[in-house]
C-alpha cells in the first residue's frame, strides 16, 4: 500500500477530544476490519479516486472480504443495521406510454406548426 502509507500519517490520539466538524484538516479514521459500514464506505471512495489509490484499496478490500470476520463496538452494531437499509436489487421498471398516446399527442403538435 505504498500510495497510502506514502501520502497518510496515522496515528492514534493520546487523549480523546471532541471532534471539530467545522476545521476541514480533521481526519476521520475508519476501521473496515472491524465495521462493515466501514468498509462500504472504504468500496465507495475506490470507485473515486484516482487510479492507483484505487488499486491499492482494491486489494486492501480483497484482503478484508477473504480474511476473517472481526467485529467490535460501533462494527457489530452497525452489522446488525445494514441488512435493513440495503436497497432492493431489481428496480421498478419505467412506464411507457402507450402508442395511443403518443399518436395522439404528436398529431396536436403537427396542427399548431404554422
Amino acid at each position: 500500500m505504498a500510495e497510502l502509507t506514502r501520502r497518510y500519517i496515522v496515528m492514534q490520539m493520546a487523549a480523546e477530544g471532541p471532534f471539530d466538524i467545522a476545521d476541514p484538516e480533521a481526519p476521520f479514521v475508519l476501521k473496515p476490519w472491524k465495521d462493515p459500514a466501514a468498509l462500504q464506505a472504504l468500496i465507495a471512495y475506490r470507485e473515486h479516486c484516482y487510479a492507483e489509490l484505487a488499486q491499492e484499496l482494491d486489494l486492501w478490500i480483497r484482503a478484508i472480504v477473504a480474511g476473517p470476520k472481526v467485529r467490535g463496538g460501533v462494527g457489530s452494531r452497525n452489522e446488525l443495521t445494514a441488512p435493513a437499509r440495503r436497497k432492493p436489487a431489481i428496480a421498478a421498471k419505467p412506464k411507457v406510454k402507450s402508442k395511443a398516446k403518443r399518436s395522439k399527442s404528436m398529431k396536436k403538435k403537427a396542427k399548431r406548426r404554422p
